[in-house]
C-alpha cells in the first residue's frame, strides 16, 4: 500500500471517529439538557394572554353558522336576544366567548 493510500485510510478513520464522538456528544447533551430544562410547572409557566375576540370575528363565525339553515339563523337571533340585544353590535364584548360557545352547539345541531 502506498503512502497516499495509507494517509487516505487514516483520514477516513479519523473522520469516522470524529463523527462517532460528535454523535455521542449530541446524545449526552440532549439527555442532560432535557433534565436541566424540564418544563416549568404550571405555577412557573408564563401565562399567555389570549387576544380578546372582536365583533367582526364573532360576526363572521355567526354568519357562517346562519348560512347552514333558517333554523340556525333563528336560533342565533334568539341567542343574541338572550344577551339583551337585538343585534351583535349591541352585545357587550365580554359575552363574545359565551356566544360563540353556544353558537357552536347550534352549529352541531343542539
Amino acid at each position: 500500500m502506498g503512502k497516499i493510500s495509507e494517509l487516505e485510510l487514516a483520514i477516513s478513520d479519523l473522520r469516522s471517529a470524529a463523527s462517532t464522538i460528535n454523535d455521542v456528544a449530541n446524545t449526552l447533551a440532549e439527555m442532560f439538557s432535557s433534565e436541566d430544562t424540564a418544563e416549568p410547572s404550571a405555577a412557573e409557566a408564563p401565562v399567555e394572554e389570549k387576544q380578546p375576540l372582536t365583533k367582526d370575528e364573532v360576526s363572521n363565525i355567526l354568519m357562517g353558522i346562519s348560512r347552514i339553515s333558517r333554523a340556525h339563523s333563528q336560533k342565533l337571533r334568539d341567542l343574541i336576544r338572550k344577551y339583551g340585544a337585538h343585534k351583535l353590535s349591541e352585545v357587550a364584548p365580554e359575552h363574545y366567548e359565551a356566544i360563540l360557545a353556544e353558537a357552536e352547539v347550534i352549529r352541531n345541531g343542539g
